[in-house]
This record gives C-alpha cells, structure tokens and sequence, in this order.
C-alpha cells in the first residue's frame, strides 16, 4: 500500500513539473518566429473594391485594378513590424508628389493599415461607399 501511495506521489509531483515547464504556450511561439514579412504583392480577398498592393522598402502602394487598367489609389510609407504580436498596425503618411496627380487617388495625409493571421486590410473610399479591403500575399 505504502508503494502504491508512493507511485502516485510521484506521478502527481512529475504531472505538475511537466505542466509547468510547458506553459510558456503561443506567446513564446510566436516570439520565436519572429516578425512578418509584409513586403511583396497583395491582392483582394474578399467581396470589395477590386484592387492590389505593393510593400517594398519603406513604401506601401494601392492600386485600383480590373484586368490591364490599373490607377494609383495610395503611395505612402510602410514600417516593418518589429516583433511577431499580432495584430501590427501602422499609420502610412500619404506621398502627396504621387496621388495629387492620380484622379482616382485617397487625397487623405494618413491611412491606417493592419496586418493579422496573413491579411492585410484598410479601410478605401470611392464615390461615397466606405469598405474595409482585405488582401492576401500573392
């Protein structure tokens, strides 16, 4: 009896060792991996406004796209994200040198852009309707 009261002892001290050193989870998880990598090409994935981007460098540009027309709808700047916490929000400050000249273009200073789960998403206007785009990386 003594060596059975023994044994569970045991395993009850080793269940409470192992969990607890195994605890650490997603936020440990996604430290390690490290931050996303926006830059490349995006495109619409959901029901809105047809449109694709570019991150490249320090710059993020939206273009309004339908088969072989394409307008520029934002030109701004883009910070990286420094670490992997989710969501990553950054507000892109406008290049007025490029969409003062573009008709179609956001006449906003600043746009805000997010990034989550591998979706990138803004809010764009066009003759009054509001929508929030989400793209994914091509």
């Amino acid at each position: 009896m003594k060596r059975v009261l023994t044994i569970i002892a045991l395993i009850a001290i080793m269940t409470v060792f192992v969990t607890g050193c195994g605890g650490g989870g997603s936020k440990e998880t996604e430290a390690a991996k490290g931050p996303a990598d926006l830059t490349g090409n995006w495109k619409v994935s959901n029901d809105t406004f047809k449109m694709t981007a570019v991150i490249e460098g320090e710059t993020i540009t939206v273009y309004w796209e339908d088969g072989d027309t394409k307008s520029l709808y934002w030109a701004g700047s883009y910070k990286a994200p420094e670490t992997a916490e989710e969501p990553y929000t950054w507000s892109s400050e406008n290049d007025h040198n490029q969409t003062d000249k573009a008709m179609l273009a956001s006449s906003a200073d600043t746009k805000d852009f997010t990034y989550e789960k591998g979706e990138l998403s803004f809010e764009a206007s066009a003759m009054g309707t509001t929508s929030t785009v989400r793209m994914k990386k091509e």
